[in-house]
């Protein structure tokens, strides 16, 4: 190899060496973010963390003392020291019987701290994820936020009840091995930590590694659970074209794929476990050689020799333990690291300041006035504004109608008016009789009842479905809603009535049934906005022009807002809005007579 070769070899491997170091600088960043976050976290744990730090501490301590008694037991026997024999057995017993005791007190303790910690921060998590602004947290599937909320959270709370306590636990039981060899003889000491080099350094490299497979690992669950949860809720459109077979072929892959990552850690970890174990191995018989030549010098009792092979072995198990934090505190960074992206998510505009029921009172008494000014907006992943310049107002008692192409910013224009998306630019405001305007945010959602499109019933009771808008609903109040929605009809022949189960996705009710349901849901609220997004696209032309009859004779100062492609509709409406291609807003000019030709030119 030539001299410029040579070099060029010698730059190479610098690099790697340079971006190596990057990296693992770079891990070390993220995992102190990490920690800072989950020890800010478990500060309003520090006093069972205190306890079970203090009950470690205590067990080590007598699994100590355990060592030393046994030792002057065996003296006691060799030299036969009945006095010393007896104190020597008591003492022993003691210590076995309050390990026993203590083992069991922790355990307990473990439980009923470990459970609320997981339940606390299991909840207090969730409301975060419910808080987040809703475009930010759409972009994770509903089956990773509840990997996240299991899985992850579960290792978090491992990290506060186990992990943190254990730090200092294993601490002490190194030191105190170390010291209690290092009183008897030094050679010891420094034998029994022959492998301390070899852990040390390996350590860096696992680091990297558990890194990997745990996030690997943590994304590949995700997908899998979100493959099933997808699966079963549409189970019935998989029968229906025959799928079957090909769904549960591709989940095998994942499964397939998870193993593969699995066996493929397994095999790294098991070299490292075997490379570690050799090396104990030889350590371990070293001391043990160590001893058996200073007992047959004479220069140690056959106590003390028992207390070596104890002690030595505690000591290289409590080193290597204290080295194996580093991968289980990478773990626990990990998770964590997938927790704070979605609790670091910006928390929706508005969220704590609700409306009072005394403005929703009175907005329903004095009426209100909604309006759109200029307001243009896009969706992040999106360069296209989906509307622009939208201007439009409405006034209690109105019927408002957005109509246009699938897919040109309809149920967009809802989700501005509920909050859950905010303008580029513009502004939508609500005013309540005289008073101020408000910007509209989560704040003012109060004012809305909505029924959006598709099915949006929850497990459990028709009764329980509708009290979700009004807790302390009668079933009196129920009944009137369902009459209303035109669902009495056929609520009224069920078995159980209000009181019949509704399955996931509202199975055991057509689409239609279901529709009618969320309407007397949305009824049940006596909001003073009422939103329908395309609503009734599921009910035949007789049923929806009865259930719109009944919706504004209800409440005649409500302002009712629709998105619908169906003609029949229209003619109940005050105003009605296309939106066109572009994302504009126009205003329909002439009175609708709900003739198809007339629908079919203002939808296309």
């Amino acid at each position: 190899m030539d001299t410029a070769t040579a070099k060029n070899v010698d730059r190479t491997d610098q690099r790697d060496a340079d971006e190596k170091t990057r990296k693992y600088a770079v891990l070390l960043r993220e995992m102190k973010k990490e920690w800072g976050w989950l020890l800010k976290y478990g500060k309003r744990y520090s006093p069972w963390i205190v306890l079970y730090a203090l009950l470690g501490l205590l067990g080590t301590s007598m699994g100590l003392g355990s060592g030393v008694a046994s030792k002057h037991l065996i003296d006691a026997v060799v030299s036969h020291n009945s006095g010393a024999l007896v104190d020597s057995i008591m003492l022993t017993a003691i210590l076995a019987i309050s390990q026993l005791f203590l083992t069991a007190v922790t355990s307990r303790i473990t439980s009923l701290v470990g459970t609320r910690i997981s339940t606390e921060i299991r909840g207090d998590i969730y409301a975060r994820i419910l808080l987040a602004d809703w475009q930010e947290i759409s972009k994770f599937h509903s089956g990773e936020l509840v990997n996240r909320l299991e899985g992850d959270v579960n290792a978090v709370c491992s990290g506060i009840i186990s992990f943190i306590p254990s730090i200092f636990t294993r601490t002490a039981q190194f030191i105190g091995s170390l010291c209690i060899v290092l009183y008897y003889d030094r050679v010891m000491a420094i034998l029994a930590l022959l492998s301390a080099p070899a852990v040390l350094l390996s350590s860096r490299f696992m680091m990297r590694m558990m890194r990997k497979y745990n996030r690997e690992s943590r994304e590949m669950n995700g997908n899998i659970l979100s493959y099933g949860e997808e699966s079963f809720q549409n189970l019935q459109t998989i029968k229906a074209f025959g799928l079957t077979r090909q769904y549960a072929e591709n989940f095998k892959g994942l499964l397939s794929r998870y193993r593969k990552q699995r066996l493929d850690y397994d095999k790294f970890s098991i070299l490292m476990t075997l490379c570690l174990s050799g090396l104990g191995l030889i350590v371990s018989y070293t001391c043990y050689g160590w001893g058996v030549w200073r007992l047959w010098q004479g220069a140690i009792t056959y106590g003390t020799m028992t207390l070596f092979l104890q002690t030595s072995g505690a000591l290289s198990a409590s080193f290597s333990a204290l080295v194996s934090l580093a991968p289980n505190a990478v773990s626990i960074a990990t998770s964590a690291g997938r927790i704070m992206e979605v609790t670091e998510l910006t928390e929706e505009n508005g969220a704590e300041g609700a409306l009072t029921q005394e403005q929703c009172d009175q907005a329903a008494s004095t009426g209100l006035q909604l309006v759109a000014e200029g307001v243009t907006f896009s969706y992040r992943q999106s360069k296209k504004s989906v509307l622009q310049n939208m201007c439009f107002q409405a006034f209690s008692g109105e019927v408002i109608a957005f109509i246009g192409p699938s897919g040109e910013g309809k149920t967009t224009i809802l989700r501005l008016l509920l909050g859950l998306l905010q303008p580029d630019s513009g502004a939508l405001w609500i005013k309540i009789g005289e008073g101020k305007p408000l910007p509209v945010s989560a704040a003012t959602r109060k004012l809305y009842s909505y029924v959006p499109q598709g099915n949006s019933m929850f497990s459990g009771t028709v009764a329980d479905n509708l009290r979700m808008a009004r807790p302390e609903a009668t079933d009196e109040a129920l009944e009137e809603a369902l009459k209303t929605a035109d669902a009495w009809s056929f609520i009224s022949q069920l078995p159980d009535g209000i009181y019949t189960s509704i399955g996931e996705r509202g199975i055991n009710f057509s689409e239609g049934q279901a529709q009618r349901l969320a309407i007397a849901r949305a009824i049940l609220r006596s909001a003073p906005i009422l939103l329908l997004d395309e609503a009734t696209s599921a009910l035949d032309s007789d049923t929806e022009a009865r259930l719109l009859r009944n919706i504004m004779r209800s409440e005649s100062r409500r302002i009712c807002i629709v998105t619908t492609h169906r003609a029949s509709i229209l003619k109940y409406c005050t105003r009605i809005y296309k939106v066109d291609q572009n994302g504009t807003l126009l205003q329909w000019k002439r009175p609708f007579d709900g003739k198809e030709a007339e629908a079919n030119e203002i939808q296309n």
